[in-house]
């Protein structure tokens, strides 16, 4: 099970922050092109530097709390997840805070 550690915590930081998108109607989901405009820089940036940083081995991952799948680069999946799943869960926030103080 600790091999789901860090899924769990991404699952729980969706678990979060996806409610306010129904309930708020914040409508970040819904402007999905908006939305993979700013993902993608942030992914290809922040994964190129843990490629890099994997390489030049000043960083690594417990293999005991990740499921085991690496992309290239020896990155594991989850963290690229992470770069994904975390500035969702922010826009998220921040749209919602906007939403509740225009009222």
């Amino acid at each position: 099970m600790r091999h789901l550690t860090y899924l769990a915590v991404l699952a729980g930081c969706l678990a979060g922050a996806l409610w306010l998108e129904p309930v708020l109607r914040v409508g970040v989901l819904r402007r999905w092109r908006r939305l993979l405009l700013t993902l993608v820089p942030v992914v290809a940036v922040f994964g190129a530097w843990d490629v890099a940083a994997i390489a030049a081995h000043h960083w690594s991952y417990d293999a005991g709390q990740t499921v085991g799948v690496l992309l290239p680069g020896r990155l594991p999946v989850e963290e690229a997840l992470f770069f994904v799943v975390v500035p969702v869960c922010a826009i998220l926030g921040y749209e919602a805070v906007r939403k509740v103080l225009r009222r």
